[in-house]
């Protein structure tokens, strides 16, 4: 049976934490996802809990007349829980070696495993809402011809279509 899957980076936020909402900018971008996704035939819709990835699929929650389901496992990443001087450095770093784990954060690998199992469970024609450094990690594990530079060309938000029988990964938001 053919599955696809649509994997949703967050609209703009006003900052990392997982309470940060969306910006005014952010809002409006929520309101173009709810008329991207309209005509769809979305079926599910799957969010990080943290606060920007909920607003910006509220709208076309609404839209579309489904309920968020809140999933941790679509939680951003956490490279380190420290302020890192170098974290973008490390961060790349991490994309070239997925088992590089930082004191007190979270591998690759691990990343990887936690997020695909969202995607292997959602039923077909789901939305998962996610964040950038969760989603250029399922970017790589679904296609390895993505990793860091793919991740730094991400946008908020951003729209990956799946189709998980042809193993394809399609970027849908221009």
């Amino acid at each position: 049976m053919r599955k696809k899957i649509f994997l949703v980076r967050h609209c703009q936020a006003t900052g990392q934490a997982p309470e940060a909402g969306l910006t005014a900018r952010g809002a409006e971008q929520a309101q173009q996802l709810a008329q991207f996704f309209e005509e769809m035939e979305i079926a599910h819709i799957i969010s990080s809990p943290f606060t920007r990835a909920i607003q910006s699929i509220e709208p076309a929650a609404s839209k579309l007349g489904l309920q968020i389901e809140i999933d941790s496992r679509l939680s951003e990443r956490v490279l380190s829980p420290e302020d890192l001087p170098d974290w973008m450095e490390r961060l790349e770093e991490s994309f070239g070696n997925l088992d590089l784990k930082l004191m007190g954060g979270e591998s690759g690998k691990e990343a990887m495993a936690r997020g695909m199992e969202v995607v292997a469970a959602a039923p077909d024609r789901s939305i998962l809402v996610s964040h950038g450094n969760l989603l250029g990690l399922l970017l790589k594990k679904m296609d390895t011809r993505y990793g860091f530079k793919e991740w730094k060309e991400l946008s908020n938000p951003d729209v990956y279509e799946i189709d998980m029988e042809e193993g394809s990964v399609k970027r849908i938001w221009a």
